[in-house]
Order: C-alpha cells, then structure tokens, then sequence
C-alpha cells in the first residue's frame, strides 16, 4: 500500500510540474512543448539493485553502501545535473537534502521515483530560465557599465530567489553577448546566436528518455566508487564497443566537458585530428558546423554525450569546428578549422622514428628517436597466429634494428600524449631493453597479487636510452616509463604523467539479469590496481620524472589525482628485481647542464611564457563585462601571440604569409622539449664515460 500512496504522491507532483509550465515559447519560429513527463521504465528498478550488488561486492573498494556514501551520491547527481549551480534554487536543494541519506536504500530497493522528481523539477527550472532568457535578451545591454562575471560557480551558494537567479543569468548572457560582440557581430546577431544556443540546450533536454535519466543517476553512483567505473546504457554501451574496436568514425578525440565547454582531452593517434595537426589537447570547442556549407551550431552549455553526436559522423563527410585555442583567453575569437571524419587505423598509430644529430663539447653524436603514439596490437591477427601482425613492440623492435645500423649512440622514447593501450604490450616492449625480470605488479581485490615479468631473455637494444613523458602520458605509458626509472635503465625527461594506475573489466548486465530481448546495457567496473616493482602505485602520484620540464598543467586541475573519488596511492612489497644502474648518482650534474641551457635557449623562453600565460588564463575567476576593456585585453593577447610567433618562425627558419607558416627546405628543427631531450641523454652517455 505505501507503495502506491509514494506513487500517487510523485504523480501529484508530476501534474503540478505540468500545469505550471505546459510550454515554452522562445519565438516565433521556436515553439516546445516541455509538458513531456520522465516516468522510470519498471526494469530498471532491477538493474540498479544488481549493479549496487555488483559495487558493493566486486568493486576493488569493497565498499558497503551506508549514509556516508548516500549523501556523496546526492551530491554527485545534483552536480550531474547543475554543477555551475544555475537552475536549481536554494529551496531545492534544501527541500531533497532530506532524503540525502537514503540514497543508499533507494539503490538497494530500486526506488527511483525521488532521483526521476529531482530531474523533472531541473527540467522545470530550465524552462523558468529560458523564459527569463528569451525576455532579458529583447532589450540591448549596456556594455559600458563596469560589472564582471564569474563563470565558475561550482563552490558558489545556490541562488536563494527568482530575483538572485535572475541575476546571475543576466550576467551570465551578458558575458555571452559580449564575447560574441567583440568578434564582430552586432546586437541582433548576437541574440540570434544565443537564442539558438539555448533553445538548442533545451531541446536536447526536453528530448531526453527514460534511459538517460536513469543513466545520469545511475553513474552518480558508480562515480562515488571511482571516476572509471562507469554504467553504461544500451547506446552508451553500444559506442563504446565501437571505439573499443577503433572503427569509430569521427575526428578521432576524446573530449570532456567543464564549465559548459567541450574540450578536448586526447588526440586519437592516427585519427583525422592527429594528421590534420589543426586540433589539440585542451582546446574548447563552441560551435559544429556539417559540410562546407552546413551552419553553425552552438554547443557551449551543451552536455558531453549530445555535442559527440554533432561532431562524430560518417567516413569522409566534413565537419567544421570553431574552437578557442588551449593558450587562448576564454574571450578569443574562435578559430574555424575543418577535419574530413575517417576510421582510425591501426598502421596509422604506428610508432615512427627519426634521428638528432648532436653535438657536445665537438663531439657528434647520433640520438635515435622513437615516438610511440599509443600500446597498440593487432589482436585479430594475433588470435589467428599470422606472421605478420602489427603490434607497438614489433615495430619498435624493428625500429631499434635499423636504428642500431645508423650506429646510434643512444635512443629517446617519446610517450608524451600516448594515454595507454594494450597492458602486454607494455610489458614486452619493457623486454626490448632488459634481459629478464618483473614489469609491473598487478593487486586485485581479493588482495592477491601477480607479478608480470619480461617474457623474453634476449635485449634488443642495451645502449642508453631516456624516455620522455607529459601530463597525458597514461596506463600502458606509466607502467614502461617506471619500469625503466626502477630498472635505472635510462632517464625519465618532462612532466608528471597522469596518474590512472586501475584496471577495469566489462559486464554485460545481462549476463546477470534474466531479461530476454532486451539490451540492458553494461558495467565498467574497477577491479585491480597497477603498482611498480619498487611497490609504489602508479594510481593517483603517477610518473614522476628524473629530470622535470614546464608543466602548464597543475595536478589539482587535470589528471587522476583531480578527481575527488579517485582511488588513493598506496605501496605494496617490492618484486625482486636488480638494478640496471643508478641514474640518480648523474642527476646533479645533468640538472645542472639542463639549467644552464635553458636559461639562455630563445625556444625555451617561449615556450614558458606561452606555459605561464596558459595557466595565468586558466587561474583567471572574473571576467570584466566592460567591452573598452575586454577588448584591450584580447588585443594584448593577440600582440603577445603574434610576437611568439614571429620570434619562434626566426628561430626555426620558418617563413610566415597571412599567418601561414612557409617551412624553409633546410628547416627540420624538432620540438624544444625533444632537442632538450636529447642533449640531455648526451650529457648522460659522455658522463658515463668520463
């Protein structure tokens, strides 16, 4: 009987929602209906009680649901839903903070009609927005008036009225119009922009299935265990399968959003975005546009999920992006690029070379180096035992062979962006460069420990070697990169990598629920941990580097160790291995050469203020809604870029036309961190030689 009087209650609830707000009308082309009501399909009442099942018994945690946890879970889907804090109002919060620590049960019971009320009344909320949006915008803003806008407010108190909200938003679409004004357009072509923005975001809203709310709840649970345990929905699973198989067409990027930007978190080795060199990590995408005379849309504010949708397609059809350059300030113009959608392959992920010719003290040396984009495999052609399958360690090894015909005095492996792949991959090409002993530590969570060792006696190359690594460097690319720092069998150059040192295994949940004829989608679930041989987890600390380079990014803001839930670095017995030889007895004396070079290298200076500039932007909280101002700043921006530019273009021998680049014939100067890798791994080969 309780059950049915909760499911009067919630209807009650649902019809009110409906009878305030039947529709909303943007103008006179823009007509939604938003009296759809989100109800929970009766399936998912099982799901969601064997997937807490599943994370309470088999994730490596082995945590139990308790209050603690529920109100973090509340917490999560509240930010799920609004994390800029911009539709719900106080009152909200404060009205559903009451049931904040019975999460845990709803989850055991498959209750689901509270997390399915909290959405509907976020869908009213965006509504009451729009509304205010589509009358705000009717009138032309001041834009000579001294005010500033914040636009991260995810640790800002919740607007306590209408008229507190409003506010906000007025600032908010201010700051919206202006960005739009100082690129060019006028008043009128700016409110048809952000009309279009929002009324877009609402559609996608409105749109929304049974499936995609449960999803979003349903993952504010998973995320509380850690960042990658993950459910995914029968579409969701479904792309995932795709990319898994790396037949996914599109750009080739992994994007992430923040701050109602999508950016871009990786280029996909040998995708579309890698060869067209024109896209890069961290850099903001704000409008998609199909075709080359497809219009563009908006996607700031958009969720992750449906800006994907725009940008993937299929093989061989264009897309346009705008984006805002990572270095760039949040009110740059957007530059317009264009990217043919392809597959991506497996030979174009490929791991390439190319040799330095150096010199120290008059004596030349050759510097072999070998860029590894991604652990890749061809496991098709390994399940079939053909002769020739692709595979990083192959090709590597085949590498090192020609590389040691060049007579090279030593090899740089660049894993800088390489996010990971094949674990077995690491392992073997770890092989190329010791004769025998353990790789890396794998703890599941029973406790038990495996300790995977170097399947092959022989060494394919034993001469010096140094591996470089950057912020985006994961997985696979830690477990080599301190394999051969805890080996002391070369030295490690550049940034702190990422630090994701877990496993994950799929599950198909209906494997575990016997439902027929129906997709019930799948679980990611963390089941084991990565640890170095010396016993220190590559979780959460990540690589840390012998011999450190400029890093734009602060591990608060990007990486492992910026995600609240993620799993914690801990230290297990070390496996019994010998040591190489010990790098840190050279360390003070390359450090000091290092110094000494870069603080008269012209290439390094610029690279460091353009490093310094980047995180100066990123730390910038308030934003001045005065146009005399705003465009002053751009213009200092865009002379600063413009003297990089011209400055690097002098160093590298390169030609600029209409902001082209013309490379000079005799110009084949590598990038600044690899030329200093190199000259260090010299200065290491001539001080072990005396």
């Amino acid at each position: 009987m309780k059950k049915y009087i909760t499911l009067i209650v919630y209807l009650l609830f649902i019809t009110n929602c409906i009878a305030q707000n039947p529709e909303i009308v943007l103008s006179k082309d823009h007509k939604i209906d938003s009296s759809k009501v989100i109800i929970p399909d009766e399936t998912y009442k099982r799901i969601s009680q064997v997937i807490t099942q599943i994370l309470e018994n088999y994730h490596y945690r082995k945590q139990h649901l308790n209050d603690s946890l529920s109100v973090l879970i509340f917490n999560e889907y509240i930010k799920t839903l609004d994390n800029n804090r911009v539709y719900f109002l106080k009152s909200d919060i404060e009205k559903y903070s009451k049931y904040n620590s019975q999460f845990d049960d709803f989850l055991k019971t498959g209750s689901l009609e509270i997390p399915f009320e909290i959405f509907n009344l976020y869908k009213k909320r965006l509504d009451e927005r729009v509304k205010y949006i589509n009358k705000i915008l009717q009138t032309e803003m001041d834009f000579t008036v001294n005010e500033s806008f914040t636009p991260n407010r995810t640790k800002a108190d919740w607007a306590s009225s209408t008229e507190e909200s409003d506010e906000i938003w007025r600032l908010r679409l201010k700051n919206d119009a202006l960005n739009l004004i100082i690129t060019g357009k006028d008043w009128k072509s700016s409110v048809d922009v952000l009309l279009k923005r929002y009324y877009n975001f609402h559609k996608i809203i409105l749109q929304y299935e049974p499936e995609d709310v449960f999803s979003l709840y349903i993952n504010s649970f998973t995320q509380v265990y850690d960042p990658h345990s993950d459910y995914l929905s029968p579409i969701a699973s479904q792309n995932f399968n795709i990319a898994m198989k790396l037949s996914l067409e599109g750009i080739g990027a992994t994007l992430r959003s923040e701050n109602d930007y999508t950016i871009v978190t990786t280029i996909v080795p040998g995708g579309p975005a890698y060869k067209s060199g024109l896209l890069h990590e961290e850099d903001r995408i704000v409008g998609v546009a199909q075709g080359e005379d497809g219009e563009f849309v908006d996607v700031i504010g958009w969720r992750l999920d449906d800006a994907i949708q725009l940008i993937r397609g299929k093989k061989g059809t264009l897309v346009k992006l705008q984006i805002i350059k990572a270095k760039d300030p949040l009110n740059s113009p957007p530059t317009e690029i264009k990217i043919v959608r392809d597959e991506v392959k497996l030979e174009e992920q490929a791991a390439k070379s190319e040799i330095l010719n150096l010199q120290e003290n008059n004596i030349p040396l050759k510097i072999g180096v070998v860029k590894i984009p991604s652990f890749y495999t061809d496991f098709e052609g390994q399940r079939k035992n053909k002769p020739n399958y692709r595979s990083t360690t192959r090709d590597v090894k085949n590498i090192l062979e020609k590389l040691k015909e060049e007579k090279v005095d030593g090899v740089v492996i660049d894993l800088r962006n390489n996010g990971g792949g094949s674990l077995q991959e690491a392992i073997q090409l770890t092989g190329l460069f010791i004769k025998q002993g353990p790789i890396v530590q794998v703890k599941n969570s029973a406790n038990f420990i495996e300790v995977d060792q170097d399947p092959d006696p022989s060494i394919v190359f034993d001469g010096p070697i140094a591996v470089m690594i950057n912020r985006f460097s994961a997985s696979a690319s830690e477990i080599f990169s301190a394999a051969i720092q805890d080996y002391g069998r070369g030295i490690v150059l550049g940034e702190n990598t990422y630090g994701k040192g877990t496993v994950q295994n799929l599950l198909d949940l209906n494997h575990s629920i016997p439902i027929k004829d129906k997709n019930l989608g799948q679980l990611k679930l963390t089941i084991a941990k990565f640890y170095r041989i010396d016993g220190g987890s590559t979780q959460h600390k990540g690589v840390k580097p012998d011999i450190d380079f400029p890093s734009a990014y602060d591990s608060e803001d990007f990486g492992e160790s910026s995600m609240p839930s993620a799993l914690p670095w801990d230290k297990i017995q070390a496996a019994n291995f010998t040591k190489y030889d010990d790098i840190n007895k050279f360390l003070s004396l390359l450090k000091q050469k290092h110094d000494y070079r870069i603080k008269t290298d012209p290439e390094f200076q610029l690279m460091n203020e353009e490093i310094e500039e980047f995180r100066s932007n990123r730390k910038q909280k308030e934003f001045s809604l005065n146009i005399e101002v705003r465009k002053k700043e751009r213009d200092l921006a865009e002379e600063r870029k413009k003297r990089r530019e011209e400055e690097r273009a002098k160093i590298l021998g390169i030609k600029l036309e209409d902001k082209k680049e013309i490379e000079a014939a005799e110009s084949k100067a590598p990038d600044f961190e690899l030329k200093e890798s190199g000259r260090i791994l010299v200065d290491l080969i001539l001080a072990k030689v005396g």
